[in-house]
């Protein structure tokens, strides 16, 4: 019998089931949370200001000439410390030691770098005229120790700062490589910027003690400034961020450094004369500056001589008339108007002359300098006047009567301040900077009457003024027409004497008056691209504001060179400093009246 194939018979394997693929083999989640939390800190680094101001301070590195290396290595130091400490505050918010303007960012980094930044333009443009013949060399060394006395304020209270930081009951030790890094590298940065200020001060002096006394000089600034800026963060809370107020504080400090370098000079130039003193001090200041100076310093020092005035009018006062509220405001208001112009009329003229001899007495002086060309400067004052009445007269009642957001309402005073300041700016400059001191002159005086309360004004002043605040302004101070008028003057100021950029006079009007007008007009108008979530920046309105600022200088052009004036600046380098501060003004959530013209009058001097 045949065989017949039997079937074959397959044994079924085991399939072996394929096991899950895992990024991670033990602690993968904690792994995943360390990567969230690497990825949130990068995204946290640099935020839109961060970025913006980097770029402004790297550009401006890039036009710094080797002569000044010393100065432009210091800055990006200083920015680099800003840097570190902002992220630090901003992310653990150990600051909490000061009571600072709600809703906005610590602004260290902007804080630090714009007056410095301002300093190292300013020296760009003075080592140009150098190398021209137009000035001397002492201006130029005399500017260098400026710059070093306003980063040493701003490297000093960084210091503070982070001081303040380590004893803060809020620090966290949690990421403790973090916390070892930043503090490398802020004692990296705090050794190479010794070293750096050593040597720059060394080069500009004769001998070692010249430089020991300029070190001294230098030391005393950011001392002053660190004593200065808690002051102001506890006599003013709410009131500032740290930034503004760093701000605010380099800057008065400097201007008070100058007025004491100039009364030493002085004094000095009595007893010995000698090349020493004009090589430190040796400016040459107008009348105009040095007016403007005295009663600035005079107005911001007043209120401590009214309060050490009111203690011993208490001393000697029956202490339940002066309790009454009747009798207390009428006698503060006695007090207060005879001291205030005892040290107008008195005592602020007298160092006038003092460090200037003024050929009259200065308010004298003022008036010859005025009717000298009666015709245009009287015609200009009536101008001035009729628009300042029919503006505030027709806004004012706006503002009580109608729905309108008080941000967009202050903007037409923007427009207004255009209007009164470029053409008086084109042809009357240094008239121009006599009224900016007297305007500014007279807000600090109704100020102090408002803060103090002196009767009769001190209500009706406060009154007025509330009418026009915003949410940058509180009950204790108010800060914006101060910012506006600051911001139109400082780029003026500090354009005087020797300047080959014939735009960066009308850094403030532009930036202030054009740009930022449009940008909020249009933006709140026709807004919808917002450039954050949390913002309400629009890129419409930024991309208005840019426009509307190169527009007005294409026509500006034209009625600078009418004068005379040889136009010296670059398309390219103008649109990038257009571009850079409209951004600035998109971004930053700081006092965009102080920042924006120093930074736009910056990059102009390039």
């Amino acid at each position: 019998m045949g065989l017949s194939p039997s079937p074959l018979r397959f044994r079924a394997l085991p399939i072996r089931q394929k096991r899950p693929l895992r990024l991670f083999h033990k602690g993968g989640n904690q792994q995943i949370t360390i990567l969230v939390k690497m990825a949130t800190m990068a995204s946290s680094l640099f935020n839109g200001e961060r970025a913006v101001v980097l770029l402004f301070v790297s550009r401006l590195l890039f036009s710094t000439p080797l002569s000044l290396f010393s100065e432009g290595f210091s800055l990006s130091l200083l920015a680099l410390a800003a840097l570190s400490l902002e992220i630090h505050a901003d992310n653990s918010n150990p600051l909490t030691r000061f009571k600072t303007r709600p809703g906005v960012s610590s602004g260290i980094l902007l804080g630090a770098v714009t007056m410095p930044t301002v300093m190292v333009s300013r020296l760009i443009q003075l080592s140009r005229a150098y190398s021209l013949h137009e000035i001397e060399l002492e201006e130029l060394e005399y500017l260098k120790l400026q710059y070093w006395a306003t980063s040493a304020c701003c490297f000093s209270v960084l210091i503070f700062l982070r001081l303040v930081m380590k004893c803060s009951p809020n620090h966290t030790h949690s990421f403790c490589l973090r916390s070892l890094w930043d503090a490398k590298i802020s004692l990296i940065c705090i050794v190479l910027y010794a070293a750096l200020s050593c040597l720059s001060l060394a080069t500009i002096s004769h001998c070692g003690l010249h430089t020991a006394l300029k070190l001294l000089w230098v030391l005393c600034h950011g001392l002053a400034a660190v004593k200065l800026i808690q002051h102001v963060l506890n006599t003013f809370p709410s009131c500032a961020s740290i930034g503004e107020a760093l701000l605010v504080t380099a800057g008065l400090v400097l201007y008070f450094g100058d007025m004491l370098a100039c009364t030493i000079a002085k004094i000095h130039g009595y007893f010995i004369s000698s090349e020493l003193v004009s090589a430190q001090y040796g400016i040459k200041r107008s009348e105009i500056s040095t007016i403007i100076q005295g009663l600035l310093l005079g107005l911001l020092l007043f209120p401590v001589i009214f309060k050490f005035v009111l203690q011993i009018w208490e001393r000697f006062t029956s202490l339940a008339y002066f309790e009454a509220s009747t009798h207390n405001e009428i006698g503060k208001s006695l007090i207060f108007y005879p001291s205030l112009a005892f040290v107008l009329i008195v005592v602020v003229p007298s160092w006038m002359q003092f460090v200037h001899d003024f050929p009259a007495h200065p308010l004298l002086w003022v008036f010859i300098f005025v009717f000298s060309e009666p015709l245009k400067r009287l015609s200009l004052c009536m101008y001035w006047m009729g628009v300042i009445y029919a503006s505030v007269l027709r806004f004012y009642k706006i503002s009580k009567n109608s729905k309108i957001e008080r941000i967009l309402l202050r903007k037409y005073y923007h427009l207004m301040a255009v209007s009164m300041f470029l053409p008086a700016l084109i042809y009357q400059p240094k008239f121009l900077d006599l009224a900016f001191g007297a305007a500014l002159s007279v807000f600090l005086a109704l100020e102090i009457i408002r803060v103090w309360r002196i009767w009769p004004l001190g209500h009706l002043v406060h009154q007025f003024m509330n009418a026009f605040t915003d949410h940058r302004d509180s009950d204790l101070l108010i800060v914006s027409h101060f910012s506006l008028l600051l911001g139109c003057a400082l780029p003026i100021w500090m354009s005087s004497g020797f300047n080959d950029r014939p735009l960066a006079p009308f850094a403030g009007i532009l930036s202030l008056g054009i740009g930022d007008t449009m940008a909020s007009m249009v933006g709140h108008k026709y807004g919808v691209l917002r450039w954050s979530k949390t913002g309400k920046k629009t890129i419409e309105g930024t991309a208005a504001g840019i426009t509307s600022v190169l527009a007005a200088c294409s026509v500006l052009l034209p009625l600078i060179a009418s004068t005379g004036y040889i136009f010296t600046q670059h398309w390219s380098s103008l649109l990038f400093a257009v571009i850079v501060s409209g951004l600035l003004e998109a971004y930053t959530a700081q006092l965009d009246n102080a920042f924006i013209p120093l930074i736009f009058y910056s990059l102009l001097c390039l």
